[in-house]
């Protein structure tokens, strides 16, 4: 064979080779329209669906204030120069109505009051003598042994006597009550919030040496602003948040009758219930509930917090979800009121937002709200704290 023809057989199947790619081409190309469709985007998560749903909300007033000493009593001496001789309280103790707080030494005192006495046993023998002369005097009278001058001055003696006798008296009185005074003791029941007693201390009259509140009573001061003070009653309830404490339920007992000027604030006295942990002094944060409404709501879930703003991820009808901001409201455990952004027929993601963008698609499922990803469920809770 000569070279010509070797070079015909080795190019022929070149040839045929490349007049069959634009063929494959165009079939490949024609596939779209004329052959089997496209692959649908694969859902990036499955999702429970929820929409808002009525409940009945408290209707709620927030307020701050202090905790502050329903009445507080300021214990002092009424004794001037004594010497204080023991303390039997310190702050926090609880006492009775009556009960000793402190005591001052009562030595001058109690020599005072016995000279008093004698001076009131000899007052006492004076006008008993005085009475008898006077008594003789008027017996003869009618004799005339006796002069009428020498008669009155008997009867003067007498009346001389019983005075000094009445005063003799009121000295041992004031000695007896200055007796008394050396024992402090409480004027009420209560509890004691503060001690300036100091033993061998010697204190004028009217020093302080104890505060107590009175009956361990305390009330929380509310400042609320004066266009809601007409909704407030008494006995309406109130919740009480104080800093760093328990909360605690209390009471309205009254509102104040009038508004601060400058603050345009008026003061609402909430009674505490007895043996409740708040303290005096302590700032506190609460909630008046003044009735009920109707209102929307979805689970706290739900609800997501981007930027300051609320959002919920509404879900169309292909499947994908569409960022929504909403504004909320009230809120009730669980529960919060949703106030505009959506209509009671959205269909929202319950729970697992935290996972989703905006214009994600999901595969919406049945039961309680759950996140699926790459084949693994998560809880509605792990998803929102992975979220977080």
């Amino acid at each position: 064979m000569n070279n010509r023809s070797r070079l015909v057989l080795f190019a022929a199947p070149l040839v045929a080779a490349f007049t069959a790619v634009p063929v494959t081409l165009a079939v490949t190309a024609a596939e779209p329209g004329g052959g089997r469709p496209a692959a649908a985007p694969k859902p990036a998560l499955s999702v429970a669906v929820t929409t808002p749903q009525p409940a009945t909300l408290p209707i709620r007033i927030s307020a701050n204030g202090n905790i502050m000493a329903w009445q507080e009593a300021s214990i002092g001496t009424e004794a001037n120069g004594l010497r204080l001789a023991d303390v039997k309280v310190n702050v926090g103790d609880v006492v009775r109505r009556g009960q000793l707080l402190a005591r001052f030494a009562g030595d001058t005192m109690s020599a005072e009051l016995a000279q008093s006495r004698a001076t009131v046993a000899e007052a006492a023998a004076t006008l008993a003598d005085a009475s008898a002369n006077a008594q003789r005097a008027r017996d003869l009278q009618a004799t005339g042994a006796l002069s009428a001058q020498v008669i009155n001055q008997y009867i003067t003696a007498e009346h001389t006597a019983q005075a000094r006798l009445d005063a003799a008296k009121a000295v041992a009185t004031t000695q007896q009550l200055r007796l008394a005074q050396t024992q402090v003791l409480a004027p009420d029941d209560g509890v004691i919030s503060a001690r300036s007693a100091t033993v061998g201390a010697v204190l004028p009259a009217g020093q302080e040496l104890f505060r107590m509140i009175r009956r361990g009573r305390l009330e929380w001061r509310a400042e609320v602003a004066a266009a809601d003070l007409a909704k407030l009653k008494f006995g309406q309830a109130v919740h009480i948040v104080p800093t760093g404490g328990e909360p605690v339920r209390g009471a309205v007992r009254m509102v104040a009758p009038s508004v601060d000027t400058q603050t345009r604030n008026g003061v609402v006295y909430v009674d505490l219930p007895a043996g409740s942990p708040a303290r005096a002094g302590t700032f506190a944060r609460g909630q008046f509930e003044i009735g009920q409404s109707q209102a929307l709501t979805l689970p706290q879930g739900a609800v997501l917090q981007r930027d300051g703003f609320s959002y919920v991820l509404r879900v169309g009808p292909d499947s994908k979800v569409v960022q929504t901001k909403v504004a909320v409201g009230r809120r009730a455990g669980d529960r919060v009121e949703i106030t505009g952004g959506i209509d009671a027929s959205a269909r929202v993601v319950a729970g697992g937002g935290g996972f989703l963008g905006d214009g994600d698609v999901v595969r919406v499922v049945d039961g309680s709200p759950a996140a699926v990803s790459g084949g693994q469920t998560l809880s509605s809770s792990a998803a929102s704290a992975a979220a977080n």
